[in-house]
């Protein structure tokens, strides 16, 4: 056996076990790592205000206290607003369930001819095998509930701890990541934050001119029907729509849906209705528009980012995918050497210009080529190929 063989075969193993042992650690951290670069996109956007403040004199980490403390607040006072709201309507729509069940059993059986009563949908529901597998189910998953949303929680939390530390300790943290890199590197550093901390404050702008565009016209919508609380429900389609991914849309049309029900059914309907023409007009024309104009990316750029986003990290991803790809084009964009386009009408959507087929302009130049050289391949047949260019063409 060679000498180097134990020694490598050593080496080998020693590495494969870093590999699995490097694995199993990232496996066991990738929470802690979305969480982390949540809170991290979380202090960009609230960089702007805690700098304003602190060059006025305040203190770094009071002024990020302050601001995460108004944030609460207009949180907290929102939940509560919609929560008294929400529950008064339950109430009323469990007292005036049998009445709203009388006019859908009566416009059943006046249009299909049936002869349904109340206590008979009422019975053959209670007696229902799915109910009683579904209350089943409730019952058994209540301790899974209670776990997620105290998983959440904790969750939330963790995000705010790392979030106010990197908004209070931004200066330190630049110095001390500054400080590990020749000064060269230094200031590529402090400027793809500048970037970073610009490209999320565009894209909550952004966020924020769609959320008053929603609720306006939602608002105009809900006025119109007379459905109650119409600007808590705006406010809540809003924010609720641009604010959190993939499924905001549903959570946020789903409510309005409901204190519409409570008014007329009909209503529910045309609110649906006017939610998902809304979504596509917002998806195909409002949403592309404004991205591209704030966070300054192309609108086909900024919904694959979306969509690549979510396939990597799911609803963290589809959040911070715009603002990432913005800060990443615009670092980039500093080392990407341009060159000045040619003055050619293909450049401007113009087809070429008419003139002489392609195949005549190749012979051409290939017998003058050929009587560059000298090899005389260009004389009787060029003189004939000239004679017969006018008729082709």
């Amino acid at each position: 056996m060679p000498a180097w063989l134990p020694r490598a075969m050593i080496l080998a193993l020693a590495l494969y076990a870093c590999f699995r042992l490097g694995s199993w650690a990232f496996d066991q951290l990738i929470g802690l790592l979305i969480n982390v670069l949540i809170a991290f996109f979380l202090a960009l956007a609230i960089e702007p205000a805690v700098s304003r403040m602190s060059a006025r004199g305040m203190r770094r980490g009071l002024a990020t206290f302050l601001v995460f403390l108004g944030v609460l607040i207009a949180g907290v006072g929102f939940v509560v607003l919609l929560g008294s709201m929400l529950a008064g309507q339950i109430v009323d729509m469990v007292e005036e369930f049998p009445k709203y069940l009388d006019s859908v059993i009566n416009w059943v059986n006046q249009t299909f001819h049936t002869d349904l009563s109340r206590v008979e949908v009422q019975d053959s529901l209670l007696h229902s095998d799915w109910l009683q597998k579904y209350v089943q189910n409730s019952a058994t998953g209540v301790l899974d509930i209670s776990t997620t949303v105290l998983g959440g929680l904790f969750r939330l939390l963790t995000i705010f701890l790392f979030s106010f530390y990197f908004a209070a300790d931004g200066p330190r943290l630049r110095r001390a990541l500054c400080s590990v890199l020749p000064p060269a590197r230094q200031a590529e550093v402090l400027r793809a934050w500048e970037i970073a901390v610009d490209k999320t404050g565009g894209y909550l702008y952004s966020r924020g001119l769609m959320a008053l565009v929603s609720g306006i016209a939602h608002y105009i919508l809900l006025v119109i029907l007379g459905v109650p609380y119409a600007p808590a429900l705006a406010v809540w389609v809003g924010l609720v729509s641009q604010f959190i991914p993939t499924i905001g849309t549903y959570l946020a049309g789903a409510l309005p849906m409901l204190i519409a029900f409570t008014v007329d059914p009909w209503y529910a309907v045309w609110v649906l209705g006017f939610v998902v023409i809304y979504q596509q007009f917002e998806n195909y024309a409002l949403q592309p528009k404004l991205t591209s104009k704030t966070v300054d990316i192309h609108p086909a750029v900024a919904f694959g980012s979306v969509i690549a986003g979510t396939a990597l990290m799911g609803a963290v991803g589809a959040l911070i995918a715009i603002p990432a790809v913005a800060t990443l084009q615009a670092f980039l964009g500093a080392y990407v050497k341009r060159y000045d386009v040619t003055d050619d009408p293909r450049m401007h959507g113009r087809g070429r210009r008419r003139g002489e087929p392609v195949l005549t302009r190749l012979r051409r130049s290939w017998r003058a080529s050929g009587s560059d050289r000298g090899d005389g391949s260009g004389g009787g047949e060029g003189g004939q190929g000239a004679a017969a260019e006018p008729e082709s063409a």
